[in-house]
């Protein structure tokens, strides 16, 4: 497929020379609801750039409790820890809204890091981009109400999603945000009442995105935005 054509953005971030070197070892693949694409410590052998479909990275602590510390869709790639140099992730990065994109083994993308200093650049500012979505993250977690923090997280996914309707079911959104249930659930009641969203089981309508903007009272703002582009020239 000509890079023209290509709808992640870090793929199209790349120069026209970048591209051609990374294109023959690129496969297209789909990426289907739950799919593990990295398994916390162990080595990562694939990256993955999304076209449609979201994954979500995601650090678990002693015990079992789990938290989402990342989005990657149609603006990003799995493997920051490869572009930092390493060859593994303490989290784990699942597919939470189906989608498809295009698969690289990490030995093709170090040998070309390693041959062309102009491939390192966007790549290193995607990896930027995602450590400070990042810790924003860490940020809202500490100091947002569940229900400012729900807003915040559909909006995200809002941004990298087809459409307005988002397939996700309670107990996805209370292991993405880190809380129980029953609070997802009834957060989801308070969006829906204030007319921002419809909900059904296993399905969410964004009603009003300018609505739940200004509910998260400043969690939602330009490090959420699914904006990584070509660097301006």
């Amino acid at each position: 497929m000509p890079q023209s054509l290509i709808r992640n953005h870090v793929l199209k971030a790349l120069s026209p020379e970048d591209f051609a070197r990374l294109q023959p070892s690129m496969h297209h693949v789909e990426l289907g609801i739950k799919a593990q694409l990295e398994v916390s410590y162990q080595p990562i052998e694939r990256v993955y750039f999304p076209e449609k479909g979201i994954a979500s990275v995601v650090a678990t602590m002693t015990g079992g409790r789990q938290s989402e510390v990342g989005i990657v869709g149609h603006d990003g790639m799995t493997g920051v820890a490869v572009i930092l140099g390493q060859d593994r992730s303490p989290n784990e990065t699942y597919i939470q809204v189906a989608g498809n994109g295009w698969m690289l083994p990490v030995e093709n993308l170090r040998s070309a890091i390693a041959e062309s200093q102009t491939l390192r650049e966007p790549l290193l500012r995607y990896a930027h981009a995602f450590l400070v979505q990042s810790s924003r993250t860490a940020l809202v977690n500490g100091h947002s109400k569940i229900e400012e923090r729900l807003a915040r997280w559909l909006l995200m996914v809002h941004d990298r999603a087809e459409g307005d309707k988002i397939y996700l079911t309670h107990e996805f959104l209370a292991t993405m945000l880190g809380a129980r249930r029953p609070g997802v659930t009834t957060a989801l009641q308070m969006l829906e009442y204030r007319g921002l969203v419809h909900a059904r089981r296993g399905e969410i309508t964004i009603i009003d995105r300018v609505g739940m903007i200004q509910l998260t009272h400043g969690a939602y703002g330009e490090e959420e935005q699914s904006h990584f582009a070509p660097a301006s020239t």
